[in-house]
């Protein structure tokens, strides 16, 4: 069992390792290491590996594997790196997979395949010229491996369905180094599990094929508004998203960070015309005026762009859940009443509560059908806070008893569960809240593919 302690292997070993692959191993103090091996979220940058290894194909990974098996060293794969629990690097060694970044689209087929290391951008990229889609992060520098894996929600998701939904086929690499296609004829257990059952916990995926849709043009909305205006915006809008058909999705939001303001956001997409969507916003125009509003006609690619987010540098916490009802206007107001005694930080990205429509395509697929549980939900429900490293330790504790007291003032109006993509290693009923029902089938295919818990990491499958 990989035991993620560096100090298992000697120099000697280390050097080893560089001899029997092609690719290149980066130790500390090398040039590029710190890059290489730092996490994206900030707050776990007390963690070095002890060495990164950039892999140039499926020997390369083979070779490290049971370079770590044989040393007891601790392995994990590096793909977007957009762990928010800090587990895509580990004190042990940490292959990046970021040199296999291929991706081929074909229009005749509707299918697409990544390698394991592709990034939102290469896959966007590869498909443009086709104008076909399927469920993709709006950050161009996630990984396709970890979305995935996870589930994949996007501003498409209502039409399209999760990421994962689109998968058709993954090829895995084990823990006693085999390489194994998994689709629904071949390895289906794995298959099954690897459509929503969590990065990390099976093997290594190095290609993942999906089913693309064509698409069309689209409209696109962002409406600011003052805190103040809170509550109605979000008893309004809240059954707007209700209402709406499965083309129309959007990300409400309250947040706050410089300066005593919170403010109230709307971010949407629709897969139709502008004058559609303005309809369905009439009622929230109507009931209390924007200070910025911005409703175009776009492409889908132009859309895709200006929804592009990218998480600010530095330190953050997320809790997430499932909400099947709209938030009441209590729940609202103890939100309000949170933001307006947040402790602030070094952070610009500060905190706020969000929801994410979900249902449509989403909650057509059968909880059972893949490991992805979360099958119900009128919106994903997720509560953040932030902080920079250069921020006090007394800072930092103050913003997560912030977010613990801002999730236990929401958690009356939730479901239970939470969303393995926006991971939350202080969660202690992880289990459960990930991945419901369907936990004891992945804990059984996790002891069969990986009977010594070779892939282990804080909240692993079996751990």
């Amino acid at each position: 069992m990989s035991t993620g302690a560096p100090g298992a292997a000697s120099d000697a070993d280390w050097r080893r390792l560089e001899k029997s692959v092609t690719g290149r191993l980066l130790r500390p103090g090398a040039p590029g290491f710190h890059a290489a091996g730092a996490p994206f979220n900030r707050r776990f940058a007390s963690t070095t590996p002890g060495g990164v290894l950039s892999v140039a194909g499926a020997e390369d990974v083979r070779r490290a594997i049971g370079w770590a098996r044989e040393t007891g060293v601790g392995l994990v794969a590096r793909s977007g790196g957009h762990s928010y629990a800090g587990h895509s690097v580990c004190p042990g060694l940490v292959l990046d997979l970021g040199a296999l970044r291929r991706v081929s689209a074909d229009a005749s087929t509707g299918l697409v395949t990544a390698a394991g290391g592709a990034l939102m951008a290469d896959v966007y990229a590869a498909i443009e010229p086709h104008g076909m889609a399927f469920a993709l992060g709006n950050g161009a520098s996630v990984g396709i491996a970890g979305l995935t894996l996870g589930g994949g929600s996007s501003s498409t998701s209502r039409t399209l369905g999760l990421t994962a939904d689109a998968l058709v086929r993954t090829t895995l690499m084990t823990a006693d180094g085999r390489l194994l296609t998994c689709d629904a004829e071949e390895n289906a257990d794995l298959y099954w599990a690897c459509r929503g059952g969590g990065g990390g916990n099976f093997g290594i995926n190095l290609s993942f094929t999906f089913r693309a849709t064509p698409v069309s043009d689209v409209s696109t909305c962002l409406l600011l508004w003052e805190g103040a205006d809170a509550p109605e915006v979000f008893t309004v809008m809240q059954e707007v998203a209700r209402k709406a058909p499965d083309a129309f999705s959007l990300r409400l939001g309250v947040s706050a960070a410089d300066g005593p303001a919170a403010v109230v956001s709307a971010v949407g997409l629709h897969l139709g015309p502008s004058g559609e969507l303005r309809e369905l916003l009439a009622p929230a125009l109507a009931a209390t005026r924007p200070v910025r509003t911005e409703i175009a006609d776009r492409t889908f690619w132009a859309a895709k762009d200006y929804l592009l987010h990218e998480t600010s540098a530095g330190a953050f916490a997320v809790r997430t859940h499932f909400a099947a009802e709209p938030l009441p206007a209590e729940a609202v107001a103890a939100v309000l009443a949170r933001l307006d005694r947040r402790p602030g930080s070094g952070n610009p990205d500060g905190c706020g509560l969000a929801l994410y429509t979900w249902g449509g395509a989403i909650n057509r697929v059968a909880p059972a059908d893949t490991a992805f549980v979360h099958r119900d939900a009128l919106f994903l429900v997720s509560m953040d806070t932030s902080w920079s490293e250069h921020d006090s330790a007394e800072t930092v504790e103050a913003n997560l008893r912030w977010l613990a007291d801002l999730r236990e003032a929401v958690a009356p109006y939730v479901g239970e569960g939470a969303y393995q993509n926006f991971i939350d290693p202080d969660r202690p009923d992880w289990r459960t809240a990930y991945y419901g029902a369907n936990y004891p089938r992945l804990v059984e295919i996790k002891e069969r593919v990986d009977p010594d818990g070779f892939f282990t990491f804080g909240q692993a499958i079996g751990s």
